[in-house]
This record gives C-alpha cells, sequence and structure tokens, in this order.
C-alpha cells in the first residue's frame, strides 16, 4: 500500500484538522469534536437545518458540501463506516435554528439505524425532524423496488436544493417536500476500473482485471449488474445512460443538470471526453444541458472510475440550483 498518509488509525482525524485548518473561515468543529463539522456562517432566525452523516473516504462528500447554501453540519465516521448516533443528535442540535432539521442522507444501513436513534432523542428534546433518503443509483435495485436503491453522486443535488429552499425560509415540510421532488428526478450509475485500499485494511477491497470494467459498482465496492471488457468513453457514456433514461424518461425539450463524477483515480481530461459523449447523445434527443458538474464531487478513496447523474429540472428546480453556494468544495456564486 502506498499513501500519502501517517498512522493509518490517524486517518481520519487528521484530514479533518486539515480541513479546519484551511477552511477554518467557513466551517469549524462543533465543540472540538473533529467528527462533527458545522458551517459558520450567519444563519438566520427560524431557517430549517440542513444535515447530513456517513463514513469518510468519499470527499468531498459530505464534509465538502458544508457551508453557507447548502449543509449546515455534518458528521463523519471512519472510513466507510457510519458515525455515532450520539454525535449525530449533537450535530442536529447545533443545527436547530428553531424551525426543525431536515436530516438528508445515503440509504446506508449503519446510517439509517443511528439517524433514527438520533432523530429519536432530538424529538424527546422538542427538536422537530424530517429524513429524506437519497437512493439514486440505478445499478442497485429495480425500479419498483427504488427505495432500496443506494445514496451516491445525486445526494449532491439534493444537498444544494435541500439548502436552497432553507434559505428561502420555506419550512421544514416544504424543504423536505422539494428535496424529495428533485430526488424523484435524480438517477445515477457508475463504472470502476480498479479497486481502492482503506487505509487500516491496506489491501485493495476488491480485485478486477486490467481488461476488465464493472458497471454500476457501489461507491463502497459493493457489486455491479456486470463485468465486461474495458470500454471507450463513448461507450461507457452510452451504457449509463441507457440504464438511466430506460428508469427515467427524457423527451424532447426537457432540460437537464448533468453530473460527470470522478471515483478518485480517474483524470478530469477522462470525465470531459464522457461529458462530451454525453452531451452529444442528449442533444439527438433535443434534451438541453443547465449547469453542467463535471470533477469529483463523491468518491471512493482512490479508486478508479466514474459516475453520471442526470437530474431533471422544472423551472422551480432550476432556480433552486441556480442559487448561490459557497462551501469548502462547492461554490457556484458566479454561475
Amino acid at each position: 500500500m502506498k499513501k500519502i498518509i501517517n498512522k493509518p488509525e490517524d486517518f481520519v482525524n487528521e484530514m479533518m484538522e486539515g480541513i479546519e485548518l484551511a477552511y477554518g473561515d467557513r466551517v469549524h468543529f462543533l465543540d472540538g469534536d473533529c467528527r462533527v463539522l458545522v458551517s459558520g456562517y450567519p444563519v438566520k432566525n427560524n431557517k430549517v437545518g440542513i444535515v447530513t452523516a456517513g463514513g469518510s473516504g468519499h470527499l468531498p462528500v459530505f464534509l465538502g458540501y458544508v457551508g453557507r447554501g447548502m449543509l449546515d453540519g455534518c458528521a463523519i465516521g471512519n472510513v466507510f463506516a457510519s458515525p455515532s448516533s450520539q454525535k449525530m443528535l449533537n450535530m442536529i442540535k447545533a443545527c436547530n435554528h428553531g424551525s426543525g432539521v431536515l436530516c438528508l442522507y445515503g440509504n446506508y444501513g449503519g446510517d439509517k439505524m443511528n439517524f433514527d436513534m438520533a432523530c429519536e432523542m432530538a424529538e424527546m428534546e422538542n427538536i422537530k425532524t424530517k429524513t429524506v433518503l437519497v437512493c439514486d443509483d440505478v445499478a442497485s435495485s429495480p425500479k419498483e423496488l427504488a427505495d432500496k436503491r443506494r445514496g451516491v453522486a445525486g445526494m449532491v443535488y439534493a444537498f444544494k436544493v435541500a439548502g436552497a429552499a432553507a434559505d428561502k425560509m420555506m419550512n421544514l415540510d416544504e424543504v423536505t417536500n422539494i428535496t424529495k421532488k428533485a430526488l424523484a428526478n435524480i438517477r445515477s450509475m457508475g463504472v470502476a476500473l480498479s479497486s481502492c485500499i482503506l487505509p487500516e485494511v491496506g489491501k485493495p477491497t476488491f480485485t478486477i482485471k486490467e481488461d476488465e470494467i464493472e458497471v454500476g459498482m457501489g461507491i463502497h465496492g459493493e457489486p455491479g449488474i456486470k463485468v465486461c471488457k474495458m470500454m471507450n468513453a463513448d461507450e461507457i457514456a452510452k451504457v449509463i445512460l441507457d440504464e438511466i433514461c430506460s428508469d427515467m424518461s427524457l423527451n424532447s425539450g426537457d432540460k437537464v443538470s448533468v453530473m460527470v463524477n470522478g471515483l478518485g483515480a480517474t483524470p478530469l481530461e477522462e470525465q470531459l471526453i464522457v461529458f462530451r459523449a454525453v452531451a452529444k447523445i442528449l442533444k439527438t434527443k433535443n434534451v438541453e444541458i443547465f449547469m453542467p458538474h463535471i470533477g469529483e464531487f463523491a468518491t471512493s478513496m482512490e479508486m478508479a472510475g466514474l459516475s453520471i447523474t442526470v437530474f431533471k429540472l422544472d423551472a422551480q428546480l432550476e432556480e433552486l440550483l441556480r442559487a448561490p453556494a459557497s462551501t469548502p468544495f462547492y461554490t457556484n456564486e458566479n454561475k
């Protein structure tokens, strides 16, 4: 294992300390706890709080989206492991500005269990909470079982919409409903070319041959839908878009935002070549692309591969996506 780290057991804490040192003008630890990051921006009284949580190893998800116009707080666990319910509760309490808190996170067992406990404890302290699960990975479950799907890069769009809705001073029910509406129009799927290595494990989480690609692989190394011979960029774009479009109809005249997301070890040049292919395919369908997102938004350590997310927009969702946001890893105030 070659990694630029110190002790594997210090990996998460030292990474967190680096974030606070680099971006301390925008975010800070909650009461000195390096596993709970909260926004340092001024907040209006009675604004709905937006929080998330999950395992580390996926930067910029989740920590990178704490700031203005997106998340108010994020609790983080060890690599690919949920934080505790107590840390989630502390975060919820800190991010309650008088009108309740939306807990918005990926559909994973440990996170669900701990968030459920945290929300129950918050309600006992008279803090109203709502939960919205991100289930955008079309490869992880069939359409009729969409509520079983994993949450992957599409959650970044959900963070953006929820944060913008909260900034407009919508109430908790309104923020919850608009976030659910956004997620109903978000689909993602990825491909993996290589595995990642967890610092405290020291070996790849899975193996894949040099001339193969796994279609539908999850961001923790969960199995995909098939392993096949390596494809070129245009073929990868077509395979993923075909799956997404078969799950979510796109019609002539529709407007979408497209995210091409690198999983950790895929150069931006390659991501742009894939986006080129996506843009060409959507042009043939007379589908307009608004505010494309190309880069690393939700990674899996140093996994090679990428995902594509399609977010179908209406006027309301477009306005919320366009609304200004500023966080350590996401700024669109000039768009």
